[in-house]
C-alpha cells in the first residue's frame, strides 16, 4: 500500500537561522522588559462585526497562517472566520487578514472520530483560546481537542481525541473560501507516501485567478487505513488527481496526542519538504509554539509603553500585531518562489519575495510606520514591488500569491516605493532609481498592446481606460468610466509619487510631466460661490461627463459599490483626497476659511451609510474606510488646529476596542491598524511620499519605538483623558510652533518628541 518516503531527512537548514523562529537557547533577552506584552495581544479582536480578522496561528510575517474556518460564503468569509459562528469545518493553512474579498483557506484538516463528524463541529466560546503564535478549540461532536502553532512556513496541529475512540482526519483539497467571488478548484494532487507521511498540492481560481500552494504532511502515529475520494467518488489506490480530492485518514491507537506537521512551498513539494525540514526537524509543537511565542515578544516588545489603560495596551499591542501579519513571506527556505510571470524564480540570500500586498488600503499608514520602525523591511518591500513590475510588466495594485488581481484603485505600488525612497534614498543604487521609475511609467500610461497575451477584463482591472482618458483629456469622465472621481483623485496623487521617484532618479522631463499631471484633480473640483451656501451640491469632487459638463443632477451622498462614481464612499469623503497639494486644494475651495468651514461641515453633516464599508461615521467622516482617513489631521492646516486633536482622540477612543467587534470596519490587513498605532503614538503622515508628519493626540505618557539605528522616545507630560489638547510641542529639543510638522530625518536615536498636555482648548 505505501512506497518509501523520498523526503529529505538532512536538516537543510538549522531552527536558530529562521525568519521568525528561535532555539531554546535564544528564548531569554537581556533587554529590561517593564511589561510582558504578549499578554497584550488578543487575536479575536477584529474577528466580530465586519473587521474580517482571524485568530488563529502565525508568526510574524509568515506563510502559513493556521486557522479554523468557520464562514464559508458571503462577506464575513473572507478571512474564514467570523466570531459570532459556534461551528467549524476544520482547520486550513492559508489566510486573508480583514480583507473584504475572500480567497485562500488551503489544505483544509477537520480531525473526527465517526463518519457523521468529519463535516463540521460545534463548538463553544468558552472552549476557544487564542494568542500570539498559538489557538485552541474543542470539538463538542467529538470531543477532540485541537491545538495550533506555526513557523513562518510550517503548520503544526497537535489533537488530544478522547480516550478509545477511533482517530480519525479528513484533509480536503478541494475546499475554498471564496466561491461568492468565484473561487474554485482546479487541480489537486494527493499522495500516501508511507504510513506518516503524506504531499500533495493545490491550484485553485478566485480573486488569485492562478493561486498555487504544495504541501507535505508528516504524523507522529501511523495511517492504519485510508480512503481518497474525487468529487466524493472513492478513487483506488494511494494516489489520485481531479478537482476536489479528499482523503480520509484513520491512524493506529494511541495513548499520546496525534502531533502533525504541514508544511507549504508555493513553487513545489521538494520546496515544501526542504521547509518542513529547515523549520521542524526533530521539533515538538510545544518547542514550536515556544518560538512562535518568542518571535512575537521580539517582534512587539520593540514597542514600550507607559501609562495609558490595561484596555488601550491591548488595543495597541493587538493592532501592532496585526500591521505584522502581512506582506508576508512567499519563497522557499533556499529563495525558489513563482513570480508575477508564473515561472519559478530564486532570491540569492538576503533577498525575499513577499506576498499579499494591499496597497489601496496600506500605502496610507502601514507602510509610513514601516519606514519608522522597520526601515529595512520598508525598503524591501519597495525593491520587491520594483521586481514583481519587472516580472509581470506592471505594478500590481493589490497582489495576492503572485497575481494581479486588478482590485482597487489606480497604481498605488508608487506610493510605497517614493515613500521609502524619499526617506532612505541611499538605500537604493541609482539603476534601483531608474528601474522603480519605469516601473510608475509603465504602469501609469496606456499601451494595452503590449500585454495581448493577458486576460482582457484583467487587464482592464489593471491597466484601466482612466489613464487612457486622462493622458487625452486630463481626466475621467463619468460616462465612459466607473468609479471616475475615484480614479481621477488618487491618479493625480500617484502621478506625484511618480514625479518624487522621478526627482530622485534624475530625471527632470519625467519629473515635470507628472507633477503637471498631479495637479489632475482640480478638475473635479465643483465650486460655484453664488450656490455653494444654500445648496450644497456644489463644493464637491463631482464626475465631469465626457463633454465636459457635471453629472446632474448629483448628490453628495450618494454611493454604489463599484457602479457609481466613487470607491467605497461619496461626495463628503472623496472631496478630501488631495493628499500631495493641501495648500492647493485649500485655494480651489476658495481660501483658508473656506476649506476650514468644509471640513467643519464634514464632520457635522447628517450621519448616512452608504455601502457596507462606510462605518464608523463622524457626521460623513467615515473612518471604517480608508479614502478619508487622513482628514482628520487637516485642521493642522488651519487655524484650528486643535480639531484634529479632538478628532483623533474621538476616534482613537470610540471605534477601536478591546472586544471582537472593537475594530470599526474591515481591518484591511493592517491598514486600520496602523493608523491606530500611528495616531496613539501622536503623529500622523498625510503624504505618503514625503518625509513631513503632523501632530495629532498622544494617547500614552510615554512611549518608547525603534528606528534606524536605535530608539526614539514620545513623551507627553499631563497627560490624561481630559487633557487633549496640545499646549506645546518639541522634537529633540526643537519647538514646533504655528505649523505642527516635522521631518522623518528627526527619527533618532535617542530623539524624544515631547508634547505637553492640557484640559484647555488653545487659542487661534
Amino acid at each position: 500500500m505505501f512506497k518509501k518516503s523520498t523526503l529529505v531527512i538532512a536538516l537543510t537548514a538549522t531552527v536558530t537561522s529562521l525568519v521568525g523562529c528561535n532555539s531554546d537557547s535564544s528564548t531569554t533577552t537581556d533587554k529590561t522588559q517593564p511589561i510582558n506584552v504578549l499578554q497584550y495581544v488578543d487575536p479575536f479582536i477584529g474577528t466580530g462585526f465586519n473587521g474580517h480578522t482571524f485568530p488563529g496561528a502565525v508568526v510574524p510575517e509568515g506563510f502559513v497562517q493556521l486557522s479554523p474556518d468557520t464562514h464559508l460564503t458571503g462577506w464575513h468569509s473572507s478571512s474564514g472566520y467570523h466570531y459570532d459562528d459556534t461551528t467549524v469545518y476544520g482547520f486550513s493553512h492559508t489566510h486573508l487578514s480583514g480583507t473584504g474579498i475572500g480567497d485562500l483557506g488551503d489544505i483544509l484538516f477537520m480531525p473526527y472520530s465517526n463518519d457523521e463528524q468529519h463535516e463540521s463541529s460545534a463548538f463553544q466560546k468558552t472552549n476557544e483560546q487564542a494568542s500570539a503564535g498559538y489557538y485552541s478549540v474543542l470539538l463538542d461532536d467529538s470531543g477532540i481537542n485541537v491545538e495550533l502553532t506555526a513557523t513562518p512556513r510550517v503548520g503544526l496541529h497537535r489533537y488530544r481525541y478522547p480516550e478509545n475512540q477511533p482517530q480519525k482526519l479528513k484533509i480536503d483539497l478541494g475546499h475554498t473560501l471564496n466561491e461568492d467571488w468565484g473561487g474554485i478548484s482546479l487541480e489537486n494532487e494527493i499522495t500516501i507516501v508511507d504510513e506518516n507521511t503524506i504531499i500533495g498540492k493545490r491550484i485553485s481560481g478566485g480573486w488569485a485567478a492562478d493561486q498555487h500552494v504544495y504541501f507535505v504532511a508528516t504524523f507522529s502515529s501511523s495511517i492504519k487505513s485510508f480512503t481518497i475520494t474525487d468529487e466524493g467518488q472513492d478513487v483506488n489506490g494511494s494516489i489520485a488527481n481531479g478537482r476536489d480530492i479528499a482523503a480520509f485518514i484513520e491512524f493506529e491507537p494511541s495513548k499520546t496526542p496525534l502531533e502533525i506537521k504541514v508544511a507549504l512551498s508555493p513553487v513545489s513539494t521538494s520546496g515544501a519538504e526542504a521547509n518542513l525540514n529547515a523549520e521542524t526537524f526533530d521539533l515538538s509543537f510545544d518547542q514550536a509554539r515556544r518560538h512562535a511565542e518568542q518571535s512575537w515578544h521580539n517582534s512587539l516588545d520593540t514597542f514600550q509603553l507607559k501609562g495609558g489603560t490595561e484596555t488601550e495596551k491591548t488595543i495597541f499591542y493587538t493592532a501592532l500585531y496585526h500591521t505584522k501579519l502581512a506582506p508576508m513571506i512567499h519563497q522557499d527556505v533556499y529563495g525558489q518562489y513563482r513570480g508575477m510571470d508564473k515561472n519559478i524564480h530564486t532570491n540569492p540570500e538576503g533577498k525575499t519575495n513577499y506576498t499579499v500586498y494591499s496597497m489601496w488600503d496600506t500605502f496610507r499608514a502601514l507602510h509610513p510606520l514601516k519606514t519608522i520602525t522597520e526601515p529595512e523591511r520598508a525598503v524591501d518591500y519597495a525593491l520587491n514591488l520594483i521586481e514583481k513590475q519587472k516580472e509581470g510588466g506592471l505594478l500590481p495594485k493589490w497582489e495576492l500569491h503572485s497575481n494581479y488581481t486588478g482590485t482597487m484603485v489606480g497604481y498605488p505600488a508608487v506610493a510605497i516605493i517614493a515613500d521609502a525612497m524619499i526617506k532612505y534614498p541611499d538605500a537604493f543604487t541609482q539603476q534601483q532609481k531608474l528601474d522603480a521609475l519605469t516601473a510608475g511609467i509603465a504602469s501609469s500610461t496606456w499601451h494595452p498592446e503590449d500585454f495581448q497575451d493577458w486576460d482582457q477584463n484583467l487587464l482592464n482591472k489593471v491597466m484601466t481606460p482612466h489613464i487612457k482618458y486622462i493622458e487625452e483629456i486630463g481626466y475621467a469622465p463619468a460616462d465612459e468610466t466607473k468609479e471616475s472621481v475615484s480614479y481621477g483623485l488618487e491618479n493625480a496623487y500617484y502621478d506625484w509619487c511618480i514625479a518624487q521617484i522621478a526627482k530622485l532618479a534624475g530625471s527632470d522631463p519625467a519629473y515635470n510631466t507628472y507633477m503637471e499631471r498631479a495637479k489632475g484633480y482640480q478638475r473635479y473640483f465643483d465650486f460655484n460661490p453664488a450656490e455653494y451656501t444654500e445648496h450644497r451640491s456644489t463644493g464637491f469632487m463631482r464626475p465631469v461627463m465626457l463633454d465636459g459638463s457635471w453629472r446632474t443632477p448629483y448628490d453628495p451622498y450618494n454611493a454604489e459599490h463599484e457602479t457609481g462614481d466613487y470607491t467605497e464612499g461619496n461626495g463628503w469623503q472623496w472631496t478630501w483626497f488631495a493628499p500631495h497639494d493641501i495648500n492647493g486644494l485649500k485655494s480651489v475651495m476658495g481660501g483658508e476659511t473656506a476649506f476650514r468651514e468644509n471640513l467643519d461641515a464634514l464632520f457635522n453633516a447628517e450621519e448616512q451609510e452608504g455601502t457596507a464599508d462606510m462605518t464608523g461615521l463622524i457626521g460623513q467622516y467615515v473612518h471604517g474606510n480608508e479614502p478619508d482617513q487622513h482628514v482628520p489631521y487637516l485642521y493642522n492646516y488651519t487655524t484650528t488646529p486643535w480639531k484634529t486633536q479632538e478628532y483623533v482622540n474621538q476616534i482613537l477612543g470610540e471605534f477601536y476596542l478591546a472586544a471582537p467587534e472593537g475594530i470599526v470596519g474591515n481591518e484591511d490587513v493592517g491598514a486600520m491598524s496602523a493608523w491606530y498605532i500611528m495616531s496613539s503614538l501622536g503623529f500622523y503622515q498625510v503624504t505618503p511620499g514625503s518625509s513631513t508628519y503632523t501632530i495629532g493626540r498622544p494617547l500614552f505618557d510615554e512611549v518608547t519605538i525603534p528606528v534606524k539605528g536605535g530608539e526614539f522616545t514620545i513623551t507627553a507630560e499631563n497627560n490624561s483623558p481630559d487633557n487633549l489638547y496640545v499646549e506645546s510641542v518639541t522634537i529633540n529639543g526643537k519647538k514646533l510652533t504655528k505649523n505642527l510638522f516635522f521631518d522623518h530625518n528627526e527619527f533618532k536615536p535617542g530623539g524624544n518628541l515631547h508634547f505637553v498636555m492640557s484640559a484647555n482648548r488653545p487659542q487661534p
